[in-house]
């Protein structure tokens, strides 16, 4: 591992990036095998749950090898467009009809060899998902793939990873019953591992909550003690006052996913609120609608301003600092995020000289040009832990980055 050492002297061989050079950016949410059903869901209208049927045909039909075509091709995506570090919410366990795999683990390790492979960092954030809904409704279809039975099955199985580093994910409301959520975050509590969950993604999923639990999902997680210090709420959309206060005094953390958000018509979320109230936010990726890290930046505060009709609700600076800092830490990488002494070497370089980026000003602004113009496509040059990853827009592990995506999606989604 590599860390930045101020005043060192640079090698015979040291290369100067070019552009802006950026702490390496952090994806705090992805779910690697949705990438398959880029453009292929916009037929028609539609909601969340109609395309999450269009999910679940992708899959039932991955295998530990698939998966690790797809993952590999889609976090190779993630580093060109300036990602070092993942966090994969995973839930696709098990063989079809919930069989177990010789190793039970198959499908993880899969994910972490894929992020190997890749050149990117990875925490394997593994979820309990026990139930088809919030009233206990057993698994049916391809959920059963998702399910280890009981919570204990679900800590047992996962003492077995091999990650980099394993966090706990509590799937959603929906899909965990509230004893099952207290022992996941028992289990991670013990382990000083972070703890994820899907919470308020839709106003059908409050509902419902109340309905069963007569309390929203925000206070269910805080009941149960799923909220605290190492915990992130993704989506956050659909929250009231009191949720806002429940998140920011147990010092819960938000992981907005802008591109699905809106891709999936699901809402906008209070980040400004969030934020005011010191809410640490983070950023990810979700679906893969979108690999774009600068643009889920940019659309926090572009969401705000057309919810508030109001400009200028985030800086620069914490637009960026959603992307890469809080994003490291929510991920269980807290020397990472940062360019300073002590942190990890990890470095995105943005080029300047861009039909985007041409004529950005070159003093005080440059940052805002940068966070509120450049896309994914102006990444130079990416260095995780020191080692480069990509060069010149080039990915150095997997040289043909689009045929490998082509063709792992064909396979993925092949009948």
């Amino acid at each position: 591992m590599a860390r930045v050492t101020p005043g060192a002297p640079p090698p015979p061989h040291a290369q100067r990036l070019p552009g802006l050079v950026l702490p390496g950016l952090a994806n705090a949410h992805s779910h690697a095998f949705h990438r398959a059903l880029r453009g292929r869901t916009h037929r028609g209208t539609g909601d969340f749950w109609s395309w999450r049927a269009q999910m679940y045909g992708v899959a039932e039909r991955l295998d530990p090898d698939r998966y690790l075509r797809l993952a590999r091709a889609c976090y190779a995506e993630m580093a060109l467009a300036g990602v070092t570090t993942v966090g994969e919410f995973h839930y696709l366990h098990h063989a079809p009809e919930g069989r177990p795999y010789d190793d039970p683990n198959a499908m993880g390790h899969a994910l972490v060899e894929a992020a190997g492979q890749a050149g990117v960092r990875l925490t394997l954030l593994d979820a309990c998902y026990l139930q088809g809904d919030v009233d206990g409704t057993g698994l049916s279809g391809v959920q059963r793939r998702f399910g280890d039975g009981t919570a204990d099955a679900w800590a047992a199985r996962v003492e077995g990873l091999r990650a980099p580093r394993v966090g706990a994910a509590v799937h959603s409301v929906r899909a965990c019953p509230p004893r099952a959520m207290s022992a996941v975050a028992a289990w991670a509590g013990g382990r000083g591992a972070p703890v994820h969950l899907h919470l308020s993604e839709q106003q059908r999923e409050n509902d419902a909550c109340r309905a069963v639990h007569g309390v929203g999902p925000t206070r269910l997680a805080h009941d149960t003690g799923v909220l605290g210090p190492r915990t992130t709420a993704v989506h956050a959309t659909h929250l009231t006052d009191e949720d806002v206060t429940l998140l920011a005094g147990s010092g819960t953390g938000v992981c907005l996913c802008p591109t699905t958000e809106r891709d999936l018509a699901d809402g906008i979320g209070p980040a400004a609120l969030l934020a005011s109230a010191g809410v640490p936010l983070s950023l990810g990726s979700d679906s893969q609608a979108v690999v774009d890290l600068l643009e889920e930046a940019r659309a926090v505060e572009m969401d705000d301003r057309l919810a508030s009709r109001v400009r200028g609700h985030h800086r620069a600076a914490d637009l960026l600092r959603a992307a890469t800092e809080h994003g490291t830490r929510a991920l269980g990488w807290p020397d990472a995020g940062r360019i300073e002494p002590g942190q990890r070497a990890d470095l995105v370089s943005v080029r300047l000289d861009t039909p985007r980026l041409a004529g950005a000003p070159l003093d005080d602004d440059l940052l805002a040009a940068v966070v509120f113009s450049a896309t994914a496509a102006d990444v130079s040059d990416v260095v995780v832990d020191g080692a480069p990853v990509v060069a010149d827009g080039r990915h150095l592990r997997l040289d043909d980055v689009a045929t490998a995506l082509d063709e792992a999606v064909r396979e993925a989604v092949a009948t």
